[in-house]
């Protein structure tokens, strides 16, 4: 018999059986708070001309822009033809007379509908889209954390059969010549390295990053190299296997996404005005200042270094 471990027979989708509240919506909620936390902690500790009400505001665009999305490219992406015959269903919230919320998002939709938000949001408020964008780079991912928890909780999206000791039966996963085989929990792997381990890397360079924009690239180039190797590890979906290769849909999106952010990457180098806002100072005394300013310092200093000899 594989060594492997059990489902916690005790963790259900709901979070009260009977009724319509289920983990993986409250995981929304608690993706959304994180993010806005760690926003607000950079609009602080950068002294960031940015109201409360402008944040809220900010965040309802990323988040629609986001929402809207994520149910899209679900729905066209992987839910074959059944939504292009009917496709008043897609934000339809009741199946066979049941609530049952917004099943199915697109994470990759998500991604690019959260940022058209944004960019939105900058072009009608007249602001720098690389500068709020560059903030939710540093915030998101931990927030991602919770959904993919949520993923686990439902016991859905779980990884490909494995003899590791990391195996773990999962209830409702496709069986295997009749057998539930252990497989990999790959929503708990995909929780650590692009939730935890990605926004550690970004929110460590918040602060270091050579250029506006920067941190953008760096999301959807981390986020697409963690993602394509773990799609190595997570089951396919069901309908669409390998459609190129031996590369899974999630592949294919995550290798666009790469190139994507090193496209940002080398066009944000190059654009004008692209010096960052950086954080100096001691014992929490925050000074914001352009690498252009930094310079205009250093030679202030320089003249005066002249004069005194």
């Amino acid at each position: 018999m594989l060594l492997s471990i059990d489902f916690p027979s005790w963790l259900k989708p709901e979070i009260i059986p009977g009724l319509p509240f289920r983990w993986y919506g409250l995981m929304y909620i608690f993706a959304f708070a994180t993010a806005f936390i760690m926003y607000r902690i950079q609009v602080k500790e950068r002294r960031f001309p940015m109201t409360d009400d402008q944040l809220y505001s900010l965040f309802t665009w990323g988040i629609l822009g986001l929402l809207l999305g994520a149910r899209l490219f679900s729905a066209l992406i992987y839910s074959g033809d059944t939504y292009l015959l009917q496709p008043w269903l897609i934000f339809w919230p009741f199946r066979n007379g049941q609530f049952t919320g917004l099943m199915g998002m697109s994470y990759h939709g998500g991604a690019f509908g959260g940022l058209m938000g944004v960019i939105l949001y900058a072009k009608f408020k007249k602001c720098s889209f690389r500068e709020i964008g560059d903030m939710y780079a540093a915030s998101i991912p931990l927030g991602y954390t919770f959904g993919r928890l949520g993923n686990f909780i439902n016991g859905e999206l779980y990884g490909r059969v494995t003899t590791s000791p990391l195996g773990m039966v999962f209830p409702d996963a496709r069986l295997v010549d009749g057998v539930n085989l252990p497989r990999h929990p790959s929503q708990l792997y995909e929780m650590v390295f692009e939730g935890i381990i990605l926004w550690a890397i970004i929110w460590f360079m918040r602060n270091r990053k050579p250029f506006k924009g920067f941190l953008i690239g760096l999301y959807f180039l981390g986020y697409g190299l963690f993602r394509f190797f773990i799609e190595y590890f997570r089951e396919p979906d069901a309908d669409m296997g390998f459609p190129i290769l031996n590369f899974t849909t999630g592949q294919i999106l995550c290798f666009l996404m790469i190139i994507f952010g090193l496209s940002w990457i080398a066009v944000c180098s190059r654009l004008p005005n692209r010096e960052p806002i950086h954080v100096d100072g001691e014992d929490g005394q925050k000074n914001v200042k352009t690498e252009a300013e930094k310079a205009s310092d250093r030679n202030r200093r320089r003249k005066l270094r002249k004069k005194l000899r």
